[in-house]
């Protein structure tokens, strides 16, 4: 059995596709996963399965929509194991996400396209936006001052943001502290 974190894309976002945690949590259950948990609205899920990372991904994408009522071209699902969301932290840029009072840091998981090819579709504003490629995810830093003059939500109109998912460097953090405390449990 291994432990992973699974990342949805598009829902509880902007008051569209609404899924309460509960009722994911307990669709999760019933498709099989075992100690499921949820980490905030925003579509994190940590569980625990005997199958492999695309069967997981494509048994929950197709079972979303049939529980919920979503708009499914924009519901994605990514599945990571600790290692790679470990991967993820670890090879940030230098200092990255370590002066929060400053920047808003974010990390912006790909699905199913490469980060050298997302990197186009961002426009970074000097002084204001930076943007670093990473394995499967792009790092993103704002100056918090100047954030209403960020460039970054200009990738949201490219067809290849429908490949994305973004999580804030803090829940980043915090999901690799469930998926250690897991780890840990599980073990002992």
């Amino acid at each position: 059995m291994t432990t992973f974190l699974i990342l949805l894309r598009g829902i509880n976002v902007g008051g569209k596709n609404k899924v309460s945690m509960a009722e994911l949590k307990k669709c999760l259950e019933g498709l099989g996963f075992s100690d499921v948990s949820t980490y905030i609205v925003s579509g994190n899920v940590v569980l625990t399965s005997d199958r492999h990372a695309g069967e997981i991904a494509a048994q929950v994408e197709a079972a979303l929509p049939k529980a919920f009522k979503l708009d499914s071209e924009l519901i994605k699902v990514l599945v990571l194991t600790r290692d790679e969301l470990q991967a993820v932290v670890d090879d940030r840029p230098k200092g990255f996400g370590n002066q929060p009072d400053k920047y808003h840091h974010d990390a912006i998981f790909l699905m199913g396209i490469k980060a050298a090819e997302a990197m186009p579709i961002f426009n970074p504003r000097e002084g204001v936006d930076r943007v670093w490629l990473g394995n499967g995810v792009v790092y993103s830093e704002r100056l918090s001052a100047q954030r209403t003059k960020s460039r970054l939500s200009s990738m949201m109109t490219s067809p290849l943001y429908k490949s994305m998912t973004i999580r804030s460097w803090r829940t980043t953090v915090k999901l690799l502290e469930i998926l250690n405390a897991r780890g840990a449990h599980q073990e002992g």
